[in-house]
């Protein structure tokens, strides 16, 4: 885990600890000597943050520093943020953080040169056909291990007053390099280290299940789940380099898997950020036994195999959601969505939107607006 590893699947990425300390020269030997930097509030006041900043001032650049977003980012935040880059005429994008940061650095590299409606290129109604023009020079470094974001291309972002999400995708919204440092991970809080690790294990979880063939996802999804269940305790409640690799890798590995779809799990929790401003990944943790309990059934032998990589007793398929339930309450967290603010009147609302979402037409089963409500009442 001291060793520094390049992997290309198919972004670049630097692993290792102690990676962040090349960013400043290989911004240098793109030409590049004015990134705009974005991450989030909370994050622009960490050490780690001004160690970043201090090296590449130490290298005579002049990055600039956007932190306008919200916890569910809006449209808004995007543009704000293209505005920022054009005013301060800067030539790269950095974005630096968990999901949110990355979302909205991916959209404003996006923005910077399509003009049209910010909503125009959402990819479910073929906004992809209008991602013609170049791009900045995109580099991300995630700073939890959760979403993955950092090898994605896509962003998911809110209509400022719907909330109603949008997905921004195309294939050159990928960064061109990852820089993937473990060390910018160790002071995560116990929360969010278990709330952003069971959004990762749920990406690689219904990666695995989703319906589309796409073997090469599967068997990254599978080492995905191995390494998050064997570290997420570890990384939460006594956190060393091991456990911090592992999770991040895992992250890596779920957002590379997803590539094939999503499922259930993800179409209940989307709603909750949508309507209540829940943290993706509790969302995801608090939903996810509830999901793969409705998808078991006719799936015994992938359960069987997902059982296997998760270290259930007996790789005993039938256990994985009682495995599930289990890990949240060693994590600390919530199993029932009344623990975080759902009341009985907002099940309606809910189902409403996860019908809607974009996630559940890749799980292996139909699911219906009666599954969702039903889903809903059993996790309230």
């Amino acid at each position: 885990m001291q060793n520094r590893l390049n992997f290309n699947f198919p972004t670049p990425i630097r692993f290792g600890a102690g990676v962040i300390d090349e960013l400043p020269d290989h911004l240098l030997a793109q030409g590049l000597n004015h990134p705009l930097l974005v991450t989030d509030p909370v994050v622009s006041e960490l050490e780690f943050f001004q160690d970043i900043l201090n090296g590449l001032r130490s290298k005579n650049m002049t990055p600039e520093v956007h932190t306008e977003m919200h916890k569910n980012p809006i449209e808004s935040d995007v543009l704000k943020g293209g505005d920022h880059y054009h005013r301060s005429g800067c030539d790269c994008i950095v974005g630096i953080g968990g999901g949110v940061a990355l979302d909205v650095a991916r959209a404003i590299v996006l923005r910077i040169h399509h003009h049209r409606p910010l909503f125009d290129y959402d990819d479910l109604i073929g906004g992809d056909q209008y991602v013609t023009e170049e791009v900045p020079y995109f580099v991300t470094v995630p700073t939890t291990a959760g979403t993955g974001s950092e090898v994605g291309r896509s962003a998911i972002i809110s209509e400022d007053i719907s909330k109603k999400k949008r997905i921004l995708f195309a294939p050159k919204l990928m960064a061109r390099q990852v820089f993937a440092d473990p060390m910018l991970t160790m002071e995560l809080p116990p929360f969010v280290t278990a709330a952003t690790g069971m959004d990762a294990l749920t990406h690689n979880m219904e990666a695995y299940l989703a319906k589309n063939y796409h073997p090469m996802c599967d068997g990254i999804a599978l080492e995905g789940m191995a390494l998050i269940a064997k570290s997420i305790e570890k990384a939460t409640h006594h956190p060393d380099l091991e456990a911090r690799s592992n999770m991040l890798l895992g992250s890596l590995m779920g957002a590379v898997a997803f590539q094939k779809g999503l499922g259930v799990v993800h179409s209940l929790a989307h709603p909750l950020s949508s309507l209540l401003d829940t943290h993706h990944g509790l969302a995801n943790a608090v939903n996810l036994p509830y999901g793969m309990e409705f998808n078991y059934a006719g799936l015994e032998s992938r359960f069987d195999k997902m059982a296997e990589f998760l270290g259930v007793v007996d790789a005993d398929g039938a256990r994985v959601v009682d495995f599930l339930f289990e890990l949240n309450q060693r994590l600390e967290l919530p199993t029932k969505l009344s623990e975080i603010g759902v009341r009985p009147e907002h099940i309606e609302e809910l189902s409403n939107l996860a019908v809607a979402d974009f996630a559940h037409p890749n799980n292996p089963k139909p699911v219906s607006w009666d599954d969702f409500h039903t889903l809903y009442q059993k996790a309230l």
